[in-house]
C-alpha cells in the first residue's frame, strides 16, 4: 500500500463512512464498522489512496490497540505488514483524537524497540529476553526490559485515556462523514470500485496472489474442474475416511456449477468423481517431481 498520510480527505468519495445502524448504537459499535468498511473496500480492491485517510488513520490505531492487548508491542509489531507506513498512520490517528498520552506511550515503544540489535529483536518477538548469563544471573537487556515496563504501561494507561471512546467520537466529528444504511453502503461501494481504472489488471492480480498462496488439493481441484469444463464454486469439506471401493480414503467435496463431486488422489493421478454415479469426470496425472504442474486428461 502506498498513501500521502498528510492529505486530509475532501471530496465525497474520499469521506469517511458510517452505518446508521453503528451510530445509533455505542462506541465499540462505531470503530467495528468503521473497521468493517475499510475491510470492505480492500476486499473490493480500492487502495489505500482511494479510502479517506482518517478511516485509514482510525483503522489502524484499532489495530494497534487490538494486537497491544492480546500480546503487548511485541505483537503489533509482528503481525503489522509495512511498519514505518503503519506507524503513520497510528502516529497521525492517535494525535487526531487526541490520546496525546498513548501517542507518547507508542513513540517510546517504537524508539525502544528500533534501538534493539538483530538478536535482541529476535529474542523479543519470541518472547525469550535471556540472551547469556553474568556472574550466574540472567543478563537482560535494558532496552529490552525498557519494552517490558512500557507494555505493563499500556492497559492502565486506557483507564484514564479510552482509545475505544476517543477514536470513536473523533469518528462521529468527521466533517464529511457519509451515513449510509447497508444497501446504500453497497451501492456507495460498488460505484466507486466502477471507477477504478485499471481494475481488470487489480483483480488478475489479486486472484493471481490467492492463486498463489492456495494448498495443494485447492490446486488440483481447480486444474480438475478446468479439465472437466466446470466452473469452482465452493470446496466445503475434507473426508479422510471415504469410503471408496472398500477402502477409507480421503476425499474433498467440492461443488461446481454442475452440481456436487469428489476429488479423490492416488500416487500418480488426481480424479474428479460423481459422488453417486462413480463416474470419474476427469483426471490429472501427477508429474515427476523433476517437472512442475499437473498433466490432465478427461
Amino acid at each position: 500500500m502506498s498513501t500521502s498520510l498528510t492529505q486530509s480527505p475532501t471530496a465525497t468519495d474520499h469521506a469517511p463512512v458510517l452505518t446508521r445502524e453503528s451510530l445509533n448504537g455505542g462506541n465499540v459499535d462505531v470503530v467495528d464498522n468503521n473497521v468493517d468498511v475499510v475491510n470492505a473496500m480492500y476486499a473490493e480492491l480500492l487502495d489505500a489512496e482511494e479510502i479517506a485517510a482518517n478511516a485509514l488513520r482510525s483503522y489502524y490505531v484499532d489495530f494497534y490497540l487490538t494486537q497491544s492487548l492480546g500480546g503487548g508491542f511485541a505483537q503489533y509489531v509482528f503481525t503489522v505488514p509495512e511498519r514505518e507506513e503503519i506507524d503513520t498512520y497510528v502516529r497521525e490517528g492517535l494525535a487526531g483524537m487526541g490520546a496525546a498520552a498513548h501517542l507518547d506511550l507508542f513513540n517510546r515503544s517504537v524508539a525502544a524497540y528500533d534501538s534493539l540489535s538483530e538478536e535482541e529483536a529476535e529474542a523479543y518477538l519470541d518472547g525469550d529476553a535471556e540472551l547469556g548469563v553474568e556472574d550466574g544471573a540472567v543478563a537482560v537487556p535494558e532496552a529490552v526490559q525498557l519494552l517490558e515496563q512500557l507494555d505493563d504501561e499500556f492497559e492502565p494507561l486506557l483507564e484514564t485515556e479510552d482509545i475505544v471512546a476517543l477514536n470513536a467520537a473523533w469518528l462521529r466529528s468527521q466533517p464529511d462523514l457519509l451515513v449510509l444504511d447497508e444497501d446504500e453502503l453497497d451501492r456507495h461501494i460498488h460505484e466507486r470500485v466502477s471507477r477504478i481504472p485499471n481494475l481488470a489488471e487489480r483483480q488478475a492480480a489479486a486472484a493471481e496472489e490467492e492463486l498463489s498462496s492456495a494448498p495443494e488439493f485447492e490446486l488440483i481441484i481447480r486444474e480438475l474442474c478446468e479439465v472437466a469444463g466446470h466452473t469452482l464454486l465452493k470446496i466445503t469439506m475434507g473426508d479422510p475416511n471415504h469410503d471408496h471401493n472398500g477402502e477409507r480414503v480421503l476425499a474433498w467435496h467440492f461443488t461446481t456449477d454442475q452440481g456436487e463431486f469428489l476429488m479423490l488422489e492416488d500416487d500418480e493421478e488426481a480424479y474428479m468423481i460423481h459422488p453417486e454415479t462413480r463416474e470419474i469426470v476427469a483426471a490429472v496425472e501427477f508429474e515427476d517431481d523433476s517437472d512442475d504442474g499437473l498433466e490432465s486428461g478427461a
